[in-house]
């Protein structure tokens, strides 16, 4: 799947705000504000259950990989997901 389509799919579910659970979230996290290199996305999959988290690293950003975006898209599908969110910027890691 390519990049652009995998964003727009991963945008058309954000958009539809909270639909129920499961539900994934997913957290950007970078050395700087303008660069993610790490993505954090975390299932949960009813209301209360603990959280299960996987995390994707990249030499680049993170938001411009096809492969990780691909893979997000996968586990929304796979995971049935109702709602998906999305933080608004990247937090900043010290290393």
């Amino acid at each position: 799947m390519n990049l652009e389509k995998s964003k727009k799919r991963i945008a058309k579910k954000i958009k539809m705000g909270f639909q129920g659970f499961p539900e994934i979230s997913i957290s950007y996290f970078g050395s700087s504000s303008d660069r993610a290199e790490q993505v954090a996305v975390s299932f949960i999959a009813e209301e209360g259950a603990d959280p299960m988290e996987e995390r994707f690293q990249s030499k680049s950003d993170a938001r411009e990989d096809e492969v990780i975006q691909s893979a997000i898209v996968k586990m929304i599908e796979r995971s049935e997901a109702k709602t998906v969110k999305q933080s608004e910027s990247v937090t900043v890691i010290e290393k």
